[in-house]
């Protein structure tokens, strides 16, 4: 999980607290642009176990949402090298306005992808040629995943669980967090609010 100044408490511990539940199966590592402790949007702080150019090979990158994004999608150091460390992993999942770090790699250039309907237009503004799905909790093309906003991502990271782990194991996880797991990626009630579908 990518963590970065301004991140979102729960784009990332929603998604990672159902990854733990895999418990040895998986291991978790916090990553950022450079090692320290790095602030959420809400204050708490978060230490960053490797930096991205540093980081191990991963099976999964997840790039979280937040308010940093607005100042992050100018860093070109780090879109540069989230745009590395994305070409290298297998599966690219992002949270929220995550989508919008992601999008200015030009990684999903041509791929169906979603955000946060709130940022809707100016997540989408970062990757004009990003097939953008107005209506979505989350949206899976290929080896990229992209969900809606904030709680949207743990439905994705369960997903992605059922996905390689099995549908059994993920219910299981949902349960024992006492979790009401969404399963339907069009369930999206939000793209209304929000004004985005009629």
């Amino acid at each position: 999980m990518l963590i970065f100044d301004g991140f979102q408490l729960l784009d990332v511990f929603g998604p990672l607290e159902m990854f733990a539940g895999l418990h040895d199966r998986v291991r978790i590592v916090m990553l950022g642009e450079r090692a320290g402790p790095v602030a959420s949007s809400a204050g708490p702080r978060v230490v960053v176990d490797a930096t991205l150019a540093d980081a191990p090979d991963l099976d999964i990158f997840m790039v979280p949402g937040g308010i940093g994004t607005r100042r992050e999608v100018g860093n070109a150091a780090l879109i540069a090298a989230v745009k590395a460390r994305a070409e290298a992993t297998p599966h690219v999942a992002t949270i929220c306005t995550g989508a919008a770090l992601l999008a200015r790699t030009g990684l999903l250039d041509g791929v169906r992808a979603t955000t946060n309907k709130r940022a809707f237009a100016w997540a989408a503004g970062q990757g004009p040629n990003v097939q953008w799905v107005r209506q979505a909790r989350w949206v899976e093309d290929g080896k990229y995943l992209t969900s809606s906003g904030i709680s949207a991502g743990t439905d994705m990271a369960l997903a992605l669980i059922a996905q390689l782990f099995g549908p059994e194991t993920a219910q299981g996880i949902a349960d024992g967090a006492e979790y009401h797991w969404n399963r339907d990626p069009a369930d999206d009630p939000f793209a209304r609010l929000n004004g985005l579908v009629d």
